[in-house]
């Protein structure tokens, strides 16, 4: 991919001490002047940008001003979430706007998914080489 940077998956162990490699994102998110840097889950499978409660929290977002709903799906599906725009820097990328699906829930991790991670960025995952390559989309001509 041009323009690509290669990110390592990480090791990282279930309840039952099993251990895993998983592709975890190092990136930085910036709401209202507040940055955290965070590690999240590549996941292909997630139709939306899954934000846990405590992150948003410690941007600064407040719950109770975020009013779009938005519905989860597969065994998050029963919790409640709400819209949040945040601003994301990845590695030396310029930074973009990702829209979360912010619950109140922390026991999910930092999830991106299709919307609108995956349509931002094109990923080149590289399993037995347990690493992925992410890069800006490439705007047509």
């Amino acid at each position: 991919m041009f323009d690509a940077q290669r990110f390592p998956f990480i090791e990282k162990f279930d309840e039952f001490g099993v251990s895993n490699w998983v592709p975890y994102l190092p990136l930085m998110l910036t709401y209202q002047g507040r940055s955290l840097d965070v590690l999240a889950l590549l996941d292909t499978g997630s139709t939306v940008n899954v934000l846990p409660y405590e992150i948003g929290l410690q941007l600064g977002a407040v719950w109770e001003e975020q009013t779009l709903s938005i519905p989860l799906a597969g065994n998050i599906a029963r919790l409640e979430a709400r819209g949040l725009l945040i601003s994301a820097t990845i590695g030396r990328f310029t930074p973009v706007n990702l829209a979360f699906a912010w619950t109140q829930a922390n026991d999910v991790p930092l999830i991106l998914g299709y919307l609108n991670f995956f349509s931002e960025f094109d990923v080149c995952f590289y399993g037995s080489q347990l690493a992925f390559e992410v890069c800006p989309k490439q705007l047509q001509q």
